[in-house]
């Protein structure tokens, strides 16, 4: 169990990291598209961040925590209360990846929205953490 626990946090941190990054590296793409009126698409930096790194960290940070859930038995308030968190870090996550179509079509739009998505999910992870950390009731 300690091994999985290592692997849920690593895996925590490394999406946790990809999810404020990716919002910061989108506006700054789009805002160079809108200022430069180039058409083409981003640099492959952004999708691969979102494909290689952010998505596999989120599925091995989900499936590593339902094992550590289901293997605990553990079922108490603030437990729901930070799945539900980690629900809107997923909804999160999904939007980053709805930013990043929008920012290959060009759509300005995306940079109002991905520095809400940054703060949204900062925080999100900080009540995690907190709830994680502190097991308040």
């Amino acid at each position: 169990m300690p091994w999985l626990k290592i692997l849920h946090v690593g895996a925590v941190i490394a999406w946790a990291g990809t999810l404020l990054y990716m919002p910061i590296l989108i506006a700054a793409i789009a805002n160079q598209r809108r200022t430069a009126g180039d058409e083409g698409l981003p640099p492959p930096l952004l999708r691969a961040v979102f494909i290689n790194l952010a998505t596999p960290a989120a599925l091995v940070a989900i499936a590593s925590g339902t094992a550590i859930f289901m293997g605990s038995g553990l079922l108490a308030h603030w437990l729901i209360v930070k799945l539900a968190l980690v629900g809107m870090l997923v909804l999160g996550h999904a939007f980053c990846g709805m930013l990043l179509l929008r920012v290959e079509r060009g759509d300005a739009l995306a940079v109002g929205f991905s520095h809400l998505v940054m703060v949204l999910s900062l925080l999100w992870l900080s009540g995690i953490a907190w709830l994680a950390l502190r097991k308040p009731f």
